[in-house]
């Protein structure tokens, strides 16, 4: 009983680190995006800079379930929280990858104060209510709340096809800002990621409670 104590805990541990490196993820698309919108070259470095210690939480849950694996021999429904969790680290890590691409598209601006469209904020929004329903659907084992986030990334799927009709009609009457507005664009997609990441996060939730494979976009 001690041992499974103690691998009990350890389990746990992984589930929390996992959740940390979520709440760092979604702080560092707030971060990246106010650096766009600011054109607050500063702020967007440190995105960047940041980014590093996001890569080392993810290597850092891998190093940890993959040793409680070989150590433990876990049954079927404990190798898979330990699976999820480094499925779910990699999503995030790839996430907080994107949120430093959008910092570096600002820092690519350079400081110019570019009047950017209020729809790319509103993207941000939609992301970041997927994120916060995808730490609650990982830490309930909640199937419910994971097949929401396949619908809000149908949401931010059509809200980037909109911005990126608005960005071709700037470059018709706009040419002179073709690489500010290229760098919108770009964070645009950067954004969409995220509900890509976020909804695969999902299908591993589902994957955690059922034990079966999803797939919610098809």
């Amino acid at each position: 009983m001690v041992v499974r104590g103690q691998f009990e805990l350890e389990l746990n541990g992984v589930k929390k680190q996992v959740v940390e490196l979520a709440g760092r993820a979604k702080q560092q698309l707030v971060d990246s995006v106010q650096s766009l919108y600011d054109a607050d070259v500063e702020m967007a470095a440190r995105v960047i800079e940041t980014d590093k210690k996001l890569d080392e939480m993810d290597l850092s849950i891998n190093e940890s379930a993959i040793l409680l694996i070989a150590r433990q021999q876990p049954v079927a429904s404990d190798l898979r929280k330990l699976i999820v969790a480094i499925r779910i680290s990699t999503d995030l890590e790839r996430m907080a990858d994107n949120a430093k691409n959008i910092a570096r598209s600002a820092i690519h601006i350079g400081g110019k104060q570019f009047g950017i469209d209020q729809s790319l904020a509103d993207m941000c929004d939609v992301a970041l209510r997927m994120i916060d329903l995808a730490i609650e659907a990982y830490e309930k084992e909640d199937i419910k709340s994971a097949k929401k986030l396949a619908e809000l990334d149908d949401i931010i799927d059509g809200m980037y096809a909109n911005v990126l009709q608005g960005l071709l009609e700037e470059t018709a009457t706009n040419a002179e800002s073709i690489q500010l507005i290229m760098q919108i664009a770009f964070s645009a997609r950067y954004i969409e990621r995220f509900g890509d990441h976020l909804t695969n996060i999902a299908e591993n939730v589902m994957y955690l409670v059922k034990g079966e494979t999803f797939d919610l976009n098809g």
